[in-house]
């Protein structure tokens, strides 16, 4: 119905236009609204106070003018003016009663609509380095990246999920680098861990694998692999210095061809293992994309060339550096070091550029917020290469900081002292977890509250709407072990009797349903549908409890029958988009 009011609203605006009441064709977008308080009607408008300034009249006298060029709709049953100027739209209860048969025709189409037009869009999230597994603060962008995909898939977009896999850079060697230095401990040398490598089990077990199927094949004396590097931190020196040092001395003494197998062992065992924890996690993609094959299929080079030709980069000490100051960027940044290798942003740059090459109408990067400074110069390379950066749109994920009997869980990614999302998933479900994730906008910070999400009780906001869905099924069952059969045709004529309060709060939540999914998609808000499944099952539970659904009277029993089951494919449907089950039983 807002859609439609929508549409009632502009034709009202093109006649006052055309009459001369209006001295400009309405440009702006006609928002409507549901009220707050039923005594208000159904809609509210806002547009005769939008109007006042540039028609330069009472925003009152505008509404009145638009209420008096409505055209006629049988579901209107009347339009009046509240306050300064809102427009007030009373429906037809019968015309919201029809959303009941919709929803049991529809089913889980119900709600999804072609807004997006089969527009490109590609979703890009988690993206976490293949340097360890998957922790908890990667575990939230994954849930939010998904959803944010699947709800602009609902309402018409065509979706590209991409997991852009860090297989190249400085953070890989230092993960293979650990890998070896753990291998040797293994294989019975004596050394002092770099403070600045991965400290991780996992780290270990990897380790343990190049041990166990190759003996002592990589081992070299630590004193060769230590000569020449400076001290490490503790001592004194440079951990970033020490750690370089290293990752060049197992370069030097495996050679290309071994050293690579380390990397790949690394790499191939850290990636296996978050495609399974991911998958797990209800989550899919329909492409990994590979940061290495951008530098073997040329695109790095092409997009510091494109840049080059442009005039954007110059030549410092050895090194070439892009002009990004010259695009809003703080400061301009290195694209190729000294010894001739290209650097992440570098890579990045490509990245970018190729998504926009594979024709996709927009991208979006779902980022954890610390990546909050690489925005700009992103956008400030897209510009530079010519092309068009409101394609990009970045969204910023806070951390979720994980709470356990009120205390707060501490963690450390480097040391190796941090929740997983596996343990997570192991603790509190997948369902607790998909759900608590997106209960806040992104760039709010969560506590997660761990012994909330395994709470059996009204408090835990996804048990509460799975139990309303459960209740649903239990009702029906309880229909056949008295006796009585369901009549869905006979249910639909006789909707009019429900006409009991919490009946008709029920059926206005049903009939909001597809404003809320189009919402929560257009403004990437998966919160929005998380506070209305959970209002939902609040109108249900209290429907329940107010009022009995399997009466002797055939027609109201059936009627109400349909608007329960309405209800079950309306919680469904919500809670699929979430990546949240809907149970039959709990």
């Amino acid at each position: 119905m807002k859609h439609e009011l929508e549409q009632l609203v502009l034709e009202s605006l093109n006649t006052l236009h055309n009459d001369g009441v209006l001295p400009e064709p309405f440009a702006g977008e006609v928002q409507i609204t549901h009220t707050k308080n039923k005594d208000h009607g159904d809609f509210a408008c806002n547009v005769a106070m939008q109007l006042a300034k540039p028609a330069r009249r009472n925003p009152r006298e505008i509404a009145q003018a638009i209420i008096d060029a409505l055209p006629t709709h049988e579901a209107l049953v009347k339009a009046e003016i509240a306050g300064p100027g809102f427009i007030n739209f009373f429906i037809d209860p019968s015309a919201g009663r029809s959303v009941i048969a919709r929803i049991l025709v529809e089913g889980d189409q119900y709600g999804r609509s072609d807004i997006g037009q089969g527009k490109r869009v590609q979703v890009e999230f988690v993206s976490a380095n293949p340097t360890g597994p998957l922790h908890v603060g990667h575990g939230r962008g994954a849930a939010y990246g998904a959803t944010v995909a699947d709800l602009l898939q609902a309402v018409g977009f065509e979706v590209h999920r991409e997991y852009y896999v860090n297989d190249a850079g400085r953070q890989m060697d230092i993960l293979g680098t650990s890998v070896w230095l753990r291998y040797l401990e293994l294989a019975g040398e004596e050394l002092a861990f770099p403070s600045n490598g991965y400290k991780g089990d996992y780290v270990w077990d990897i380790a343990a694998t190049l041990h166990r199927e190759h003996g002592d094949d990589y081992r070299h004396p630590v004193i060769e692999v230590f000569e020449g590097v400076p001290a490490d931190e503790p001592e004194g020196g440079d951990k970033e210095a020490h750690i370089d040092a290293l990752i060049d001395s197992a370069k030097r003494l495996l050679g290309d061809i071994r050293y690579r197998y380390i990397f790949d062992l690394g790499l191939n065992t850290i990636l296996d293992n978050i495609r399974a924890d991911l998958a797990s996690f209800g989550i899919h993609y329909e492409e990994w994309y590979s940061e290495r094959s951008l530098t073997e299929k040329g695109s790095v080079n092409k997009a510091i060339e494109r840049l080059r030709e442009a005039g954007h980069i110059y030549e410092k000490e050895g090194a070439l550096w892009f002009r990004s100051s010259d695009f809003d960027d703080e400061k301009d940044r290195v694209v190729q070091r000294d010894n001739g290798q290209t650097t992440y942003f570098a890579s990045d740059i490509a990245y970018h550029m190729e998504k926009l090459e594979r024709g996709f109408d927009l991208v979006i990067d779902v980022w954890g917020a610390d990546h909050h400074g690489y925005v700009p110069r992103v956008r400030s390379a897209l510009r530079a290469l010519g092309d068009d950066d409101s394609k990009l749109e970045v969204l910023l994920v806070q951390f979720a900081n994980l709470y356990r009997e009120g205390e707060k869980v501490q963690m450390s990614t480097r040391s190796g002292s941090f929740v997983t999302l596996r343990e997570l998933r192991k603790e509190v479900g997948t369902d607790a977890a998909r759900f608590f994730y997106v209960m806040r906008k992104c760039e709010q910070h969560l506590d997660f509250d761990l012994d909330l999400a395994k709470s059996q009780s009204a408090d835990n906001p996804v048990y509460y709407i799975q139990y309303a869905h459960a209740r649903i099924h239990s009702v029906m069952r309880q229909l056949s072990e008295k006796g009585h059969s369901y009549d869905q045709p006979l249910g639909e004529s006789n909707l009019d009797l429900l006409n009991e309060a919490h009946e008709e709060d029920l059926i206005n939540f049903l009939g909001r349903y597809p404003d809320v999914l189009e919402g929560a998609a257009l403004h990437r808000e998966p919160h929005q549908l998380v506070h209305f499944l959970r209002d939902l099952a609040n109108a249900f539970h209290t429907y329940y409890n107010a009022h009995q659904f399997i009466v002797e009277d055939d027609k109201l029993r059936n009627a109400r029958l349909n608007l329960c089951l309405a209800t079950r494919q309306v919680l469904a449907n919500g809670l699929g988009l979430l990546g949240v089950s809907a149970p039959e039983e709990m």
